[in-house]
């Protein structure tokens, strides 16, 4: 799958080894979201739940241009 990331440096001093809540485009332009797993409820078979900062969606949105 390709993916374009939309969020985060690689030199961003939170970011350990790309280990950083990041947001993902894919060729077809959906999104791939990566955080830390949240309990919040349990998702359908299949589905997970991620939970990620505001200013990550943030960041995302702007290099969108929304």
């Amino acid at each position: 799958m390709e993916l374009t990331r939309l969020t985060g440096k690689l030199d961003d001093p939170n970011c350990d080894d790309d280990d950083c809540p990041n947001v993902y485009q894919t060729a077809s332009g959906s999104f791939v979201v990566q955080g830390e797993v949240s309990h919040a409820f349990e998702p359908p078979a299949g589905e997970a739940l991620v939970e990620i900062p505001e200013d990550v969606l943030r960041a995302a949105f702007r290099a969108l241009g929304w």
